[in-house]
């Protein structure tokens, strides 16, 4: 059976999560990019690939129904067309979502709970019982999108975020998001090999998420391969035949992991901070394919690699920034002057140091090259949630440090 397929992503990932889903599923996928992630078509199989293999999206949500509105009762009509019970049983708890661009509802509430009404009622028509609301751990979550006009009913069959890969439990301040760290090596060309961008450092680690994913795609590693699923619950998933197809995928997925064929290096100012990414790692799988480091960025030389290998350099520089609870960056004068200084001095280390690597640095600061007197190659838009940043690239020449206000890279 095909099923309509929306995989929601960040802002501006969408073109990369296109070609990952073709990548997983085939050439022969069908589907179209939209504002805020892909529709496709797929089957069960599909489903499951996606959830399991998929570093870019943050869920797999199947489409049971769509039409217009425009009040509550209409809700309650589209979600009475679904054939819930074959999704689950009246022993199963649910939760119903609400998302919505310019609806003219007055209260998205009372439109879930009209939907949840819908349920309930088909529901008991269907089987004599209703089952009952989880508001914290709900066996399905089903989600409501509400455009001005249109109404569109998904059946979450991801569960937990799919950036929760199950191993960071050991994080800092304000951790970057795996699927976003995803995002960045996409961008960047990075798969892992000689090839396709060699060698990777992060010399700003944290809690060591960018050398995490990155080391996962070295060892052919599937990003959901330990964590539990939300179709594993649903009916038209949880046959003998579905759980065989299930089995039969993660038992490939774990066939394919090898060892890496290029470096995964990282490195933090803070010890606490590199202890937590190895411990992450550990958990990840990874342990074995990232050398970690203590060290402030500003002092470490580049590492020792094999002539004509590619040198790639990634970071989401913490330095002087905080994220406020409504997404803006706020500086104090203090740490102003902090990034004014650290910046310079940064592309002035990466000039004597880091000749011949390329450089991606993750900022919401569009006026960043300035500030570190370097010509970016390529500024690519990105969202760390509701922060909008760029994707900075800098192609790293050698030089003399005579007049460091010079731009050092070209």
């Amino acid at each position: 059976m095909s099923y309509s397929l929306f995989l929601p992503c960040a802002a501006g990932v969408e073109a990369w999560l296109a070609e990952e889903a073709m990548a997983l599923l085939g050439p022969d996928t069908h589907g179209s990019i939209e504002r805020g992630g892909i529709a496709l078509s797929g089957d069960a199989r599909a489903v499951m690939t996606l959830n399991l293999e998929s570093r870019l999206a943050q869920r797999v949500l199947l489409r049971l129904a769509q039409g217009p509105y425009r009040q509550e009762d209409d809700l309650y009509a589209l979600a009475r067309q679904v054939h819930w019970s074959q999704w689950l049983s009246p022993a199963q708890t649910f939760k119903v979502d609400v998302t919505a661009q310019r609806s003219p509802l007055r209260s998205l509430h009372f439109a879930g709970l009209r939907i949840k009404d819908a349920l309930c009622d088909a529901m008991r028509q269907a089987t004599g019982q209703r089952p009952s609301v989880d508001r914290q751990r709900p066996d399905v979550r089903v989600m409501l999108h509400l455009t001005e006009q249109e109404a569109t009913l998904y059946i979450d069959t991801s569960g937990e975020p799919l950036f929760k890969r199950g191993w960071r439990q050991d994080k800092g301040d304000a951790p970057l998001k795996e699927t976003l760290a995803a995002a960045m090596l996409a961008a960047a060309g990075w798969r892992g090999t000689p090839e396709a961008g060699g060698a990777l450092l992060d010399p700003c680690c944290g809690s060591g998420t960018i050398a995490i994913e990155a080391a996962q795609i070295a060892c052919g590693i599937a990003p959901g391969l330990t964590r539990r699923f939300a179709f594993e619950r649903l009916a038209p998933f949880a046959t003998a035949q579905g759980r065989s197809q299930w089995q039969a995928l993660k038992q490939a997925a774990q066939a394919r992991i090898h060892a890496p064929t290029v470096p995964v290096l990282a490195s933090d100012v803070s010890f606490r901070m590199v202890d937590f990414a190895r411990r992450n790692a550990q958990r990840a799988g990874v342990a074995h394919a990232i050398e970690f480091h203590g060290g402030d960025v500003l002092e470490r030389v580049a590492p020792r690699l094999s002539e004509g290998l590619a040198r790639t350099l990634m970071l989401n520089p913490p330095y002087g920034e905080r994220i406020e609870a409504r997404g803006r960056v706020a500086r104090s004068a203090e740490q102003t002057g902090m990034a004014e200084e650290f910046y310079p001095r940064l592309a002035a280390h990466w000039k004597r140091h880091f000749g011949g690597w390329t450089a991606w640095v993750l900022s919401p600061d569009m006026k960043l090259p300035s500030r570190m007197r370097l010509k970016e190659s390529r500024r690519i838009p990105m969202w760390n949630g509701p922060i909008e940043c760029r994707l900075f690239r800098f192609d790293l020449v050698s030089g003399s440090m005579r007049g460091e206000d010079q731009p050092a890279a070209r």
